[in-house]
């Protein structure tokens, strides 16, 4: 009877989000354009390019926070990130609607980036701050309503966690990956995943629909800003 009440968390999930793919697609697309013009070849190209550097953010290039998520050190950087994202956004777009998925991925890689200025003089780039928060959000919402969701494949579990391993130990080992970044992210994206509204469970009301236009819009608001402080720089 205890299953018959609990939510099939797979059923009705895309297995191509879309909000998800658009960014892997974007980071991508921010990649061959790196490659293009030589970032990866120095630390000077990737902080001309917009990696995060504590003197810089200090200095008033405060869009670093937001720029370095969106670049990437290799292809393995970038292909391991890929990977984790595409996993994790699956869950979360479903868990939370693309909306608050938005709020969620920027908020936690700004988080990250913050952490990881104060943790790290740079430079430093990567979305695995986000996507650490995308996790640190999968477990909150899982704990919190393990009575009421119903999960039938748990292999995801294993995979996340040898993604978060690697991650860490490729924080260790390379210069312009940074774990002040993980631990900032997922921290972050543990505690706003307490406050987004679980759409899986139930649909949200109509208040609840314009808090969430809200919050998009302060996102949307935030990366223009930070895309106009890089392009007149």
């Amino acid at each position: 009877m205890l299953l018959r009440r609990r939510v099939d968390f797979e059923r009705r999930m895309q297995r191509l989000p879309p909000v998800t793919l658009a960014i892997v697609v974007v980071l991508a697309a921010i990649f061959l354009v790196e490659v293009a013009v030589e970032v990866l070849d120095s630390p000077e190209a990737f902080l001309l390019a917009g990696a995060l550097s504590r003197e810089a953010v200090l200095q008033g290039e405060w869009w670093r926070l937001v720029s370095a998520i969106f670049l990437h050190g290799g292809v393995e950087h970038l292909v391991g990130n890929a990977v984790a994202l595409f996993v994790l956004g699956m869950v979360c777009e479903h868990a939370f609607g693309r909306g608050q998925f938005v709020v969620l991925f920027v908020v936690a890689g700004i988080a990250g980036s913050i952490v990881s200025m104060l943790t790290s003089p740079g430079p430093s780039v990567g979305a695995s701050g986000a996507i650490f928060g995308l996790q640190g959000a999968a477990i909150v919402l899982f704990r919190r309503h393990r009575e009421r969701l119903l999960v039938r494949d748990r292999r995801i579990g294993v995979v996340l966690i040898v993604w978060g391993l690697y991650t860490i130990a490729q924080g260790i080992l390379t210069p312009y990956v940074d774990n002040g970044a993980h631990v900032g992210g997922f921290i972050a994206g543990a505690l706003l995943a307490r406050q987004l509204h679980p759409v899986v469970l139930e649909p949200p009301s109509d208040a609840v629909r314009a808090r969430i236009r809200r919050q998009v819009w302060v996102v949307a608001l935030v990366l223009g800003a930070a895309a106009f402080g890089w392009v007149f720089r």
